[in-house]
């Protein structure tokens, strides 16, 4: 064996070294690029420790970035939450949650409390509001396991739900009565077996959002349960709003508010109750054009040739789209469009979101007819005597309908058919498909207002100072009413009874079976606003510069809150499952 020099021996020592840093320093850096794990959650307490369903409950722990799932009980109770930070969650209680753990998933894994979490009986609706004759889904929570639950409206039983295993039901539809008076009402949920029960608040409440109230411009409200032919005569001024100009525009009533526009260039909106200043907005020019209020957003159009779309909570702007003259049409809004004519001779189509432009149609004259819409059409007059029809998505010209006189008046359209006033005095039926004239009716003047339509009737103003109600089949006149002057207003229809302003000063409630006046109100001026009538309220505006709110003394009485023990079951009621 061959001895090894004492140099070549520590040169060999020093190669030994060398590798094994190298190896050791590679092993550190991938040690170093290995991605961490990220720490699993842990669930340390939650406050408040019960409640009903949509309570807000705060839990406290560590892990909880990038959080995924919150669930209280079983595991399809998933929860909205809201990660605070690595040591906090707010989390709502869900419809379908049940006493038990409350469980948190990111990351890092699910971790559950030790103490659970107790569901006390309560109720979620898929809406916290809606008109008479409509429904509303209820979900609860918190009652006995596998239980018949009496759902109550008011103090009336309307359904019968069976609980599951955990004590909960969902999916159960209610129907609304026609008869319930616009307010504050109950829905209740009693146990059969438990007695346990829960209450939830529901609002009955009517919109006119719009110009006409609908995008097909019938001008009708078919929920109106207060004002009728044999009490509308105890109605009288509850309040006034002064605005700085006179008011053509008409109100759109939307959650308790009524926007309007007024010739002293500014957009209002006031506190449908009380009459109140909420907010207005100025525009560079007269705001003639009505309102629509649509997804919380006011759209109008303003005489410095532009359209506005404006916060409905706040009066703030959101964006604004010029055209190329006055605008005095009212918009209408379908689908996340805005439809709007401009003095400028066209009719545009613009993004409901942006105010960006999707099309424009270029008509022969001036457009302040409102365009209505229906069935993926646009109905719009046009100051060269003719009506179009256009395709809603592209703005392509599908007919137009040439008479003899300029078209401002408002479309309506129903039942297939498309009716309009004309400057040659005329009210004409036009078939919506084809624009063939389906027939026509002669007043003694130009027709400028636009037509009401319900029950197989036209209603419609004339510059020959009458209210006309036209047959809606044939044309033939049923019956008219003379006002003091002409009347440009466009009739508003609810429950029987016809509301219209008029040149004489005057507004009027006529019968809409036989035309007798019913009741009317002076105010300082002309009447060219066309009314909005909603929950027991006629509202509308006067060229004197006030927007008028009309009511019975007292409104509408608002419903008690039940007594739960007072409370009877229909034992006739067929049981439902929750879904």
């Amino acid at each position: 064996m061959k001895l090894l020099s004492p140099a070549r021996l520590m040169s060999l020592r020093a190669l030994r070294v060398g590798v094994l840093a190298v190896v050791l320093t590679g092993a550190a850096a991938a040690t170093s690029a290995a991605p961490a794990l990220a720490a699993g959650p842990v669930v340390s307490s939650f406050t408040p420790g019960s409640g009903t369903v949509g309570a807000s409950v705060t839990i406290t722990g560590s892990g909880f970035t990038g959080a995924t799932r919150v669930t209280f009980g079983n595991a399809a109770a998933t929860s909205q939450f809201t990660v605070s930070s690595n040591t906090k969650i707010t989390a709502t209680v869900p419809a379908t949650a049940s006493t038990g753990h409350v469980a948190v998933t990111s990351p890092g894994g699910t971790a559950s409390s030790t103490a659970k979490f107790t569901v006390t009986p309560g109720l979620a609706l898929t809406a916290a509001s809606g008109h008479p004759a409509g429904t509303v889904t209820v979900s609860g929570a918190g009652f006995g396991r596998s239980e018949a639950v009496d759902i109550y409206f008011d103090s009336t039983d309307e359904a019968l739900a069976t609980t599951n295993g955990t004590g909960n039901f969902s999916g159960i539809t209610i129907a609304i009565p026609a008869s319930a008076a616009p307010g504050n009402h109950w829905i209740s949920a009693v146990g059969r077996h438990s007695a346990f029960a829960a209450q939830s608040a529901y609002t009955v409440s009517t919109n006119w959002p719009q110009f006409r109230s609908s995008a097909r411009h019938k001008g009708v409200n078919p929920y109106e349960n207060v004002l009728s032919p044999s009490t509308v005569s105890g109605i009288d001024q509850d309040w006034s709003f002064p605005t700085g100009g006179f008011v053509a525009s008409s109100p759109a009533v939307a959650n308790g508010t009524v926007y309007v526009g007024s010739a002293d260039h500014s957009v209002y909106a006031l506190n449908a109750v009380t009459g109140s200043k909420l907010w207005s907005f100025a525009t560079n020019g007269s705001v003639v054009s009505s309102p629509a209020v649509v997804n919380g957003v006011v759209y109008i159009g303003s005489d410095d040739g532009s359209v506005y779309a404006i916060s409905a909570a706040t009066g703030a702007k959101l964006w604004s789209f010029a055209t190329g003259n006055h605008i005095t049409s009212p918009p209408a809004v379908v689908n996340g469009v805005v439809y709007i004519g401009s003095q400028d001779n066209s009719l545009y189509a613009l993004n409901a979101a942006t105010g960006a432009k999707l099309w424009s149609f270029v008509t022969g004259s001036l457009i302040s007819s409102a365009p209505a819409v229906a069935n993926g059409v646009v109905y719009v007059g046009s100051a060269d005597d003719s009506v179009y029809a256009l395709n809603a998505a592209t703005g392509a010209k599908l007919w137009s309908f040439a008479q003899s006189g300029f078209v401002t008046s408002s479309p309506a359209v129903a039942n297939g058919i498309v009716y309009v006033g004309s400057g040659d005095g005329s009210v004409y039926a036009l078939n919506a498909v084809t624009g063939a004239k389906l027939w026509s009716f002669a007043t003694g003047s130009a027709v400028e207002s636009s037509p009401a339509v319900a029950n197989g009737v036209v209603y419609i103003g004339s510059d020959d100072a009458s209210v006309y109600a036209l047959n809606a089949s044939t044309g033939t006149k049923l019956w008219s009413f003379a006002t003091g002057g002409s009347v440009f207003s466009a009739p508003a229809v609810a429950n029987g009874v016809l509301y219209v302003g008029s040149s004489d000063h005057f507004v009027y409630a006529l019968n809409t079976a036989n035309g007798a006046e019913l009741w009317s109100f002076a105010t300082g001026s002309n009447v060219l606003s066309s009314p909005a009538v909603v929950n027991g309220v006629v509202y509308v505006g006067s060229a004197d510069g006030n927007v008028y709110a009309f009511d019975l003394a007292g409104g509408a009485a608002a419903a008690a809150r039940p007594v739960i023990g007072k409370l009877r079951p229909d034992y006739s009621l067929r049981a439902q499952r929750a879904a």
